[in-house]
């Protein structure tokens, strides 16, 4: 006689996965005990296989039908806060910098403030480039800014985009002290490389601080030309001096208590 294989069905409740759309249905594991002759026949093992399939209910849904073995993981907002943020009312955001005109000229400020904007400058303040440009450095208007209305009691806002050229950088800023709009500028730099564009924008701001302060009446002597020939003849000498580079000699100003011209410059 011929050897038959001899195999045992494990029926067993049927077991289903998913891979994408497709289901697949695992009915039994065939185990072989032994051999006594004959071939294997898969008829038996795939009417079991349908007959599995058959038993299982049209509405039958994998995610909700099978317990999952995975543990229930609870998803915890990012937001640290127990309500939703929400920004600032319109209303009560502040004054409109960029375009309101809020405050000028609605009465003057008191007496101290007014003395100290319009105190004379101390000559010793003053400086004035090779060109013979006499000026104020930008850190004492600030400072005047300071001792009139207090450390926070002023300030620039900026009235549009900045403006970047070929060569110059500039913008328009308004001048708001105690809350009212005093004096609108446009501060301009030149800048002779994409990589200073930074630092001439800073510069753009001081130039409009200086154009504002006008206004206030500070400094207002380095606008009078009266007082700028006096003051380069009692305290300023021109001198000839040679670039250490080109060789050209030319005329430039310096104060009279100040040292030598510095590099590229020797008298």
């Amino acid at each position: 006689m011929g050897t038959r294989a001899i195999i045992r069905l494990n029926t067993s409740i049927p077991r289903v996965t998913s891979l994408g759309s497709t289901r697949r249905i695992h009915t039994c594991r065939a185990k072989p005990l032994g051999l006594s002759g004959g071939s294997i026949t898969a008829a038996r093992f795939g009417n079991n296989q349908r007959r599995a399939a058959s038993n299982i209910p049209e509405d039958f849904d994998l995610d909700q039908d099978i317990p999952s073995s995975q543990p229930k993981v609870e998803v915890v907002s990012a937001n640290p806060y127990q309500e939703p943020l929400s920004l600032p009312d319109a209303k009560d955001a502040g004054t409109d910098w960029s375009r309101s005109f809020h405050g000028l000229s609605a009465s003057p400020f008191p007496k101290e403030v007014t003395d100290t904007l319009l105190a004379p400058i101390d000559p010793m303040d003053i400086e004035i480039k090779p060109d013979g440009l006499v000026y104020l450095p930008e850190i004492k208007y600030r400072r005047i800014l300071n001792k009139a209305f207090g450390p926070g009691g002023w300030g620039l806002a900026p009235r549009g985009e900045t403006n970047v050229s070929a060569k110059v950088v500039s913008r328009e800023y308004a001048l708001v002290c105690l809350g009212r709009l005093v004096a609108i500028a446009r501060g301009e730099q030149d800048y002779f490389d994409p990589s200073g564009i930074a630092t001439a924008t800073e510069s753009c701001k001081s130039n409009a601080l200086l154009r504002c302060c006008k206004d206030l009446g500070v400094a207002s002597e380095l606008w009078d030309p009266r007082f700028i020939r006096e003051f380069k003849a009692k305290h300023c000498i021109e001198v000839f001096a040679e670039h250490v580079t080109t060789k050209k000699k030319r005329k430039l100003w310096r104060r009279k208590d100040a040292g030598k011209l510095d590099y590229p410059y020797k008298e």
